[in-house]
């Protein structure tokens, strides 16, 4: 059976479940054809090794504490931290103590992680 994804104006709850850190669990939450939107639970012993996505993304961490790899250094996410990560940069993430995470991904085109082209005139 395929996995329900929320409808524009629904609730979507955010806690884990009672079992969910056992596993490093990744659901999607939301898809559309501009973003999807994916809760992580990031057990302290199941890393996520290296890896790319295609699109920008956003990590908030909503519980725990995250070791976030990327352009070569570790930033750490506590609760309500967040970070911005290019289109196509390798990262990594493994939790410190037991996370949860909240994962935005904006589908498209790869980007590099040079000028930003914002209209509002605050691009790099």
């Amino acid at each position: 059976m395929a996995l329900q994804h929320a409808a524009s104006g629904e609730r979507i709850a955010l806690e884990r479940g009672e079992d969910d850190i056992a596993n490093f669990t990744s659901i999607a939450l939301a898809k559309t054809e501009h973003m999807e939107l994916i809760r992580l639970v990031v057990p302290v012993d199941k890393p996520m090794p290296e890896h790319r996505v295609e699109g920008e993304m956003t990590l908030l961490c909503l519980q725990g504490e995250i070791a976030f790899d990327a352009h070569g250094r570790t930033i750490v996410l506590r609760p309500n931290d967040m970070v911005y990560l290019a289109g196509g940069e390798p990262h990594a993430i493994r939790a410190n103590t037991d996370a949860v995470a909240l994962m935005t991904i904006l589908l498209g085109p790869v980007r590099s992680g040079g000028p930003t082209n914002d209209p509002r005139g605050q691009g790099g």
